[in-house]
């Protein structure tokens, strides 16, 4: 959990920081044209609560924890660990896969909703300092515009998210073959099929919970 989650902490935060900067000002150079500069912090939190943050956060963590999963076990299959496990009758899966799994089914969800903190915090940034809003302002206009089901959804999200790019990881690293330059090629297949799988599942998904209701 700490090598999956807590070490991508820094670059999620400043990821999602600079994505709530850049909505707020996208908002603002729109909406200003209309007189409708309220919105601006409507726009920020539905956005990341929806869909920036859950897809952003796992573009993150998979160029950074996937892929290192996957280099991890696929270095052990060419060494031969995982054949000495299994001639000392350990489940590879058991001992290699199941803690890896279950680190990232925990952690993705909760770095979606830090995600989600920092992105309304930099959002706060620019609505306070370049667009003359006020903390309490922004942060009820924040609050009115989102549902509790838009915070659930994206979660939901993330979880589906972390069982696909978990599951890729693992397979690439535990099928290597030919040695380091397999290895090379297993985690970049790795880190290109868990971004389509979960670009194509998060459309989906979004099809699901926002309008097939």
């Amino acid at each position: 959990m700490v090598f999956i989650g807590v070490r991508a902490a820094p670059m999620v935060a400043l990821t999602a920081f600079s994505v709530g900067v850049t909505l707020a000002m996208q908002a603002a150079h729109s909406l200003e044209q209309l007189g409708a500069e309220m919105y601006i912090p409507d726009l920020v939190m539905v956005t990341l609560l929806r869909e920036m943050g859950p897809v952003l956060i796992a573009v993150i963590v998979i160029g950074r924890s996937g892929s290192a999963v996957a280099a991890e076990l696929g270095t052990m299959k060419v060494s031969e660990e995982i054949e000495a496990l299994e001639v000392m009758a350990i489940n590879p899966i058991q001992y290699l896969v199941v803690p890896r799994f279950l680190a990232m089914l925990v952690m993705l969800p909760a770095l979606t909703i830090f995600g989600n903190y920092i992105g309304v915090l930099g959002g706060w940034a620019v609505c306070t300092l370049a667009l003359d809003f006020n903390t309490a302002g922004y942060i009820l206009r924040a609050l009115e515009s989102a549902e509790t089901w838009d915070l659930y959804s994206g979660v939901i999200k993330s979880a589906v998210f972390a069982w696909i790019v978990i599951t890729v990881a693992c397979n690439a690293g535990l099928n290597v073959e030919g040695g380091a330059e397999g290895v090379g090629q297993a985690t970049t297949a790795s880190v290109v099929q868990a971004l389509l799988a979960m670009l194509v599942m998060n459309a989906v998904l979004t099809g699901i919970f926002f309008f097939a209701a």
